[in-house]
């Protein structure tokens, strides 16, 4: 090659260099779909995107956590790298972790600092933080103010009254005509959300949590039977028979057409409903979750992580995508739009937050119910499949809780077998 050519050659590498550089690369982010998860994710990915020069691609993901985790599961079984970032539960991280980088090396300390620490402990796996925390979640109580003053109804702080309340509402709007209207809807379908559910009703009643901190299984007791026979009772008296098929946005669907007197949900429920063309649009009114004889008000511990694959071909780009999407900016903005609970605690007293979504003063310092995914590990996914099938099946009429329970029991000792 003569000199002119190896100068001409090189001079088109660097330029084709220059123009590969230029043009960034692609991240593939797997996102949610519930409420507005997937509209903002674009948002937030699009803003990364023009501020760095790279691309990134959504994908939208099964509604269900556990359509969702088993979607992830074949992706990363097959060593595939179509997938930068997964959106991740918060009861993910022990059963995912061999999949996902470290992401230490890629995030600063005073960026861990300002994160809720129980949750950078969740999701911490023998040294290696396999996501960053998002959002965050805890179960509430969703009421029409509107109603309750028009009933002179209080507030219910425990399960029995709220029972008591929804039937007065439900019984006097349907003698005003509404008579597809109930008085309390929840997520009652077979699948994780049930589980968080259910927990709430057990652990508020002095119930326990399925499986102690030690590993023993707890659920066969007489206080996690009464409130659940009480809560299936409750079916076709105060909730929609459909109920045992209902998962968040179908509860949601209800509440914000202005057919329910209550609704247990997360706090993104709260900026749909007060959006323009809500029936309940500034009739909305949140409060913890009742609780039951000898309980205590508490909501199951949810939210949402992202993790880098091991396998991507871009990590640090990925990574750095990560970083900006879990800082204090993004997550302001998704709790000011979409009543996203931030997982900086330092927002919990904003001010433009707190205007947006006022309720929130108050879950700053709950002490929400973790499931028991820690102790449990990897069999964690078997663990929740046995418990709300149990718990569906007492819904559903198929079974009384005693009886279901005692099965529970010896079904959740064999999936432990020699130890969790």
């Amino acid at each position: 090659m003569t000199a002119k050519r190896w100068f001409v050659f090189v001079l088109s590498l660097g330029l084709a260099m220059g123009f590969a550089l230029a043009q960034g690369v692609t991240i593939t982010i797997a996102c949610g779909a519930v409420g507005q998860e997937l509209e903002l994710c674009k948002e937030e990915t699009a803003a990364w995107a023009a501020k760095t020069g790279n691309k990134v691609t959504v994908l939208e993901t099964p509604q269900l956590t556990n359509d969702r985790q088993g979607f992830y599961q074949q992706q990363l079984a097959a060593g595939s790298s179509d997938i930068d970032i997964y959106q991740i539960d918060v009861i993910y991280p022990g059963t995912l972790a061999n999949f996902m980088i470290d992401l230490k090396p890629y995030v600063s300390a005073d960026e861990l600092k300002v994160q809720n620490q129980g949750i950078i402990a969740n999701n911490t796996v023998g040294g290696k933080l396999v996501a960053m925390p998002w959002f965050t979640d805890g179960g509430v109580l969703y009421y029409r103010t509107d109603l309750m003053k028009k009933y002179g109804v209080a507030v219910p702080k425990t399960w029995t009254e709220l029972f008591a309340a929804a039937k007065k509402i439900q019984d006097g709007e349907r003698k005003a005509g509404k008579k597809d209207f109930y008085g309390f809807v929840f997520q009652g379908n077979a699948y994780e959300g049930l589980t968080c559910d259910a927990l709430e009703w057990i652990a508020s009643s002095g119930g326990g949590t399925i499986i102690d901190a030690s590993g023993k299984v707890t659920i066969n007791n007489a206080k996690a039977a009464a409130i659940l026979d009480l809560v299936a009772s409750q079916i076709k008296l105060v909730s929609p028979p459909a109920v045992t098929t209902y998962d968040e946005e179908k509860a949601r669907g209800v509440f914000q057409s202005g057919n329910a007197a209550f609704m247990r949900n997360w706090p993104y429920a709260y900026s749909l409903g007060n959006q323009e063309g809500s029936a309940v649009k500034g009739k909305i009114g949140v409060a913890p979750l009742p609780a039951g004889p000898g309980g205590s008000n508490v909501g199951t511990l949810g939210g949402w992580q992202l993790a880098v694959s091991k396998f991507s071909k871009n990590p640090k780009v990925a990574a750095d995508l990560v970083r900006y999407l879990t800082g204090r900016e993004v997550q302001k903005e998704r709790a000011i739009k979409g009543s996203f609970q931030p997982t900086i605690p330092d927002l919990y007293k904003d001010a433009d937050v707190l205007k947006a979504v006022p309720f929130f003063k108050d879950l700053a310092g709950r002490q929400p119910v973790a499931r028991p995914s820690t102790v449990t590990g990897p069999k964690y996914g078997e663990v929740s499949a046995a418990f709300w099938s149990a718990v569906h099946d007492v819904l559903s009429g198929k079974s009384k809780a005693a009886a279901a329970l005692a099965a529970l029991e010896k079904k959740l000792n064999q999936i432990k077998g020699s130890g969790w």
